[in-house]
């Protein structure tokens, strides 16, 4: 058997795990989130449910991929006891993955273009209303929309053709550096704007207040999803990376360092658009437009906006292509570990599958409008965002957790000891109760709830 490709440094496998759980979640959902929910009260909320939700399932999926040195297609067949079907959820991963990039490669496919648009002039002089008719206008376009898809797709799956270390780590890294890098100098400006204290202040001094005005018990229950999601869990895309790493480092210092990074590009995405919504009049409360339609018109009023906006959606595109990338990676995997198939076969053939499987999404917003499958002015999009962010993801990661922490599965003692192998921070063993009891209670929690918010509120 050939021996499983590694990455060639600890600091690639942080960064491009990292990259991984970074993406449109941290840069566009976080903020709208945050602002609709009052500021500071609601960060520190969703900075609790991270540590004590996320992080320990994250070192479980890292631990059942090291084990297994298998993508999610084979990690349970090798590790579950005999007789039991815990292999039946590889389909559930895989199918979580694809579902994703579904939906994730056409709004890439929008960051990318809002790049070009800003950095060619297409904004300025426009007013507000006008601003927002070329949002409008590229949804209506199934031409444009998937001419970007297209582009981003093709990075994606080139990158992973060139393998691990050449493709995906090296060009990983270069990627995640850009994009820490120009978030420091987005930062740097947004914070020094004339105004820009009240915007700060709102993000960053808690006031329950606020968090009170616009519903504590939803705003408790966002915050639990976001930091529950923002991880990419559930569906084997952090198993994959495990899946490549040595066994040198413990996974509990490595997930901490991992939830560290990628919490920081989320709140610093805050402290790029809350100071210079609150420099330029501009609400942070605006939801799904903030970032398409509200800060291209904040753009236009800043000094050198064109450049500064160019800036902040190439930042945009990194993150996006960031978590395509990674998952990519995982669904390669799949190809490889199920058929056998080289690199090259897995990339023709799922390059092709993304490339079908995206266009409802794209579809959805033109020629098949019509098709409201949630309700009244939904989409394609939201119905795929539905089963991937309201299903999948959480039913998965519940699955993670009772396959490390239950007899029936991989069990506690085997988890515990992959876990803890190596230098570094160990898993808490007292933590224990907390997992077998109270935490698979949460994740139904959340996935009910995602229920009760989308038919009956």
């Amino acid at each position: 058997m050939k021996e499983r490709e590694k990455f060639s440094s600890r600091l690639g496998f942080i960064l491009i795990s990292a990259g991984c759980a970074i993406g449109i979640g941290n840069v566009w959902r976080f903020p709208y989130i945050t602002g609709q929910y009052g500021g500071a009260a609601f960060v520190l909320i969703y900075l609790l449910f991270l540590v004590i939700l996320g992080l320990p399932i994250m070192v479980m999926e890292f631990a059942v991929g090291r084990a297994s040195r298998k993508s999610a297609a084979r990690s349970f067949h090798l590790l579950e006891p005999k007789g039991t079907k815990w292999h039946l959820y590889s389909y559930g991963a895989m199918l979580g993955n694809y579902m994703l990039m579904m939906f994730y490669t056409t709004v890439g496919g929008w960051m990318l273009a809002y790049f070009f648009k800003i950095a060619s002039g297409t904004f300025t002089g426009l007013d507000t209303e006008a601003v927002g008719n070329v949002f409008n206008t590229m949804l209506s376009n199934p031409g444009e929309m998937t001419f970007w898809m297209v582009i981003v797709t093709a990075f994606g799956f080139g990158t992973c053709c060139m393998g691990l270390q050449k493709g995906v780590e090296r060009i990983t890294k270069v990627m995640m550096v850009c994009l820490l890098t120009i978030m420091v100098v987005l930062c740097v400006k947004s914070c020094t704007l004339p105004g820009a204290i009240e915007g700060i202040k709102f993000y960053l001094l808690p006031d329950f207040g606020r968090l009170k005005e616009n519903g504590l018990l939803s705003g408790i229950y966002a915050a639990m999803g976001q930091a529950f999601f923002t991880l990419s869990l559930g569906i084997g895309a952090m198993a994959i990376f495990g899946s490549y790493i040595d066994k040198d480092r413990s996974l509990m210092g490595e997930s901490i360092q991992i939830g560290i990074l990628d919490t920081f590009v989320a709140l610093m995405a805050g402290l790029i658009i809350f100071p210079a919504c609150f420099a330029y009049n501009v609400s942070p409360t605006q939801g799904v437009g903030l970032v398409f339609v509200t800060l291209p018109n904040m753009f236009n009023q800043m000094m050198g906006g064109r450049f500064w906006g160019a800036l902040f959606f190439i930042f945009m595109t990194f993150a996006a292509l960031s978590t395509i990338i990674a998952v990519f990676e995982n669904i390669l995997s799949f190809a490889m570990d199920l058929w056998g198939w080289s690199r090259k076969k897995a990339v023709l053939v799922n390059g092709i599958a993304i490339f079908v499987l995206s266009m409802p999404c794209v579809l959805g917003f033109n020629v098949w409008s019509g098709f409201q499958p949630l309700g009244a002015g939904s989409t394609i999009q939201d119905l795929e965002d539905f089963i991937i962010s309201n299903n999948l993801l959480p039913l998965g990661s519940l699955v993670y957790l009772l396959f490390c922490v239950t007899r029936y599965g991989w069990g506690w003692d085997n988890f515990i000891k992959e876990a803890d192998t190596g230098n570094g921070i160990k898993f808490p063993k007292w933590a224990r109760p907390y997992l077998i009891y109270v935490l698979p209670l949460i994740v139904l929690l959340i996935f009910v709830m995602g229920y009760y918010d989308k038919f009956f509120r």
